[in-house]
């Protein structure tokens, strides 16, 4: 692939996976492809349904002002919290030299760090560890479960975590969930969903007591071969936080684009 294809491949998973995700909370949710903007605001109180990005290529720095302005008057309209995902290595040079200056002109703070990763490494064998037994999310009861791990691990309450997924559907049957379990109780979650021609690969989490002992990575592995044996697909991709992108390399994984995540000025 080549250096723009990268990119351009990140922020297509980004907008076809959120897509059955957001709807999966509201099927009214605001899921929309305006000229240069995707939207997929679920309006829930778990942040990361709430996503809107730029996905035109080599967009200059004239209209990267134009559409930071768009996105940051949706996302006021909104009653709850979110992020715009902007991938860095869409923009055109002269873009990427005014971001800091733009986004601050158009309302927007800087929040943290991603990184767009994607491999042909489909299929890994089922993974062994010593300490974890794992199971698939199908009850309400590991599902809750799955929410609070990536709460504690994101920093959201509990009640925002839950509000992601508690009551889903598609989580208990579309997605390939799985909790990690050490001696009986959950400690590091992982999921798998079909997207594009992919295995998109969705919040991963380890609780924060138990991280650096290879729990996050053996149920990450876990949903890939699970995903990739029930699919047929070879390629998988995600989006790392800077907490999670030293993992992922050791399943096979390459970073390919960068990503920025932003959210209106408090």
């Amino acid at each position: 692939m080549t250096d723009l294809a990268a990119p351009v491949e990140s922020v297509a998973q980004l907008a076809t996976g959120w897509r059955s995700l957001v709807l999966d909370r509201d099927e009214k949710a605001d899921v929309r492809d305006l000229p240069g903007i995707a939207v997929r605001w679920a309006d829930s109180r778990f942040p990361f349904w709430n996503a809107i990005t730029l996905n035109e290529v080599d967009a200059d720095a004239a209209l990267l002002r134009q559409r930071l302005r768009e996105v940051a008057d949706i996302m006021r309209s909104k009653q709850q919290p979110g992020f715009l995902w902007l991938f860095e290595d869409l923009l055109a040079d002269d873009a990427r030299a005014a971001l800091a200056d733009e986004v601050d002109r158009a309302g927007l703070a800087y929040a943290f760090p991603g990184t767009g990763m994607a491999g042909d490494l489909l299929p890994v064998p089922d993974p062994e560890h010593p300490e974890l037994t794992f199971e698939r999310v199908t009850t309400d009861e590991q599902l809750r479960a799955y929410a609070d791990i990536n709460s504690r691990a994101y920093g959201f309450t509990l009640e925002e975590g839950r509000d992601g997924l508690l009551g889903s559907a598609l989580w208990k049957r579309g997605v390939y969930a799985y909790l990690a379990l050490r001696d009986g109780v959950p400690v590091a979650c992982a999921a798998t969903v079909e997207a594009a021609g992919r295995l998109f690969v969705v919040l991963v989490a380890t609780e924060p007591d138990q991280q650096r002992r290879g729990y996050g990575e053996a149920v990450t592995r876990k949903a890939l071969h699970e995903g990739g044996r029930a699919t047929g697909l070879t390629r998988a991709t995600l989006h790392a936080t800077a907490a999670g992108a030293p993992v992922y390399p050791r399943i096979g994984f390459e970073a390919n684009s960068s990503i920025a995540f932003y959210s209106l000025k408090g």
